[in-house]
């Protein structure tokens, strides 16, 4: 097996990726994550993960990278991560009561094949209260979570249902990902 490199430096990424029994290494590149004017939720995140695979794959050729970018869209609008309490809460307003989308785009690069996927999950919000918004946000949870939650932590109370994969909300689809590490070999 080559050795495998993790191009993230989410912990929640990591914890995915060791349930698969693999052993790799992390190296999280600074790559520009701005999104570009019109672009579509789906292309955002597959670009990144390409992107940051390839920067990773530059530095360590001979290794096997793993690469992934989660977003959350709303009415095909891309939904970061809250940059303050405020920004928080327009976020919670606008998933509150709906359906949105999480989406991840994988993508896993050797020098001699680069393969990608996006995977979609559809996630329910419930509708918060205000108190719910101010309870949530005193816990830090939402800070540096894209749709400003958790669903592997405290915001799973707020979630009644989802379709498609829990580990792609989480930030890692685990059954593609092992199928795309199957695809270059790098997993038996």
């Amino acid at each position: 097996m080559a050795n495998l490199i993790l191009a993230s430096g989410s912990p929640r990424r990591r914890e995915l990726l060791q349930q698969l029994g693999l052993v790799f290494q992390i190296h999280a590149p600074d790559i520009d994550e701005s999104v570009h004017e019109g672009e579509w939720a789906d292309h955002y995140v597959s670009r990144l993960a390409e992107t940051k695979a390839r920067t990773v794959l530059s530095t360590f050729p001979e290794a096997c990278i793993i690469a992934a970018d989660t977003s959350l869209a709303v009415d095909g609008q891309i939904i970061g991560k809250p940059e303050s309490k405020q920004h928080a809460f327009e976020i919670w307003h606008l998933l509150s009561g709906r359906q949105h989308d999480v989406l991840t785009g994988v993508c896993v690069a050797t020098r001699e094949k680069i393969v990608s996927c996006v995977v979609w999950t559809q996630v329910e919000f419930q509708q918060l209260s205000l108190s719910e918004m101010e309870d949530y946000w005193a816990t830090g949870e939402p800070l540096g979570k894209a749709g400003a939650y958790a669903i592997q932590g405290i915001a799973a109370q707020f979630i009644p249902r989802i379709a498609g994969s829990y580990s792609n909300v989480v930030g890692l689809p685990l059954y593609e990902t092992k199928q795309l590490l199957k695809a270059v070999k790098a997993f038996n």
